[in-house]
């Protein structure tokens, strides 16, 4: 992705995500470089979903949960 569409993005998932309540305010811009760094490690992934045409930021561990439900979803 293109440095300022994923910049975007992750500004878009954070603000979807609701406030955050944490002892100390922290920088929109704080935030974008912490999930910046979780999609660079492999923490989180940008997920394109063609069934709604949408695409957000989830954990690895949410992705291997939806390939877990959809792989029993498949076996009935």
């Amino acid at each position: 992705l293109d440095k300022d569409t994923l910049y975007k993005l992750i500004e878009s998932y954070l603000l979807r995500e609701g406030t955050d309540y944490g002892e100390q305010e922290v920088s929109i811009q704080s935030k974008v470089a912490q999930v910046n760094e979780q999609l660079k490690n492999g923490e989180a992934m940008v997920f394109f979903s063609e069934l709604h045409e949408s695409v957000t930021i989830i954990s690895k561990n949410e992705f291997k949960g939806l390939q877990s439900e959809e792989h029993e979803s498949q076996s009935f």
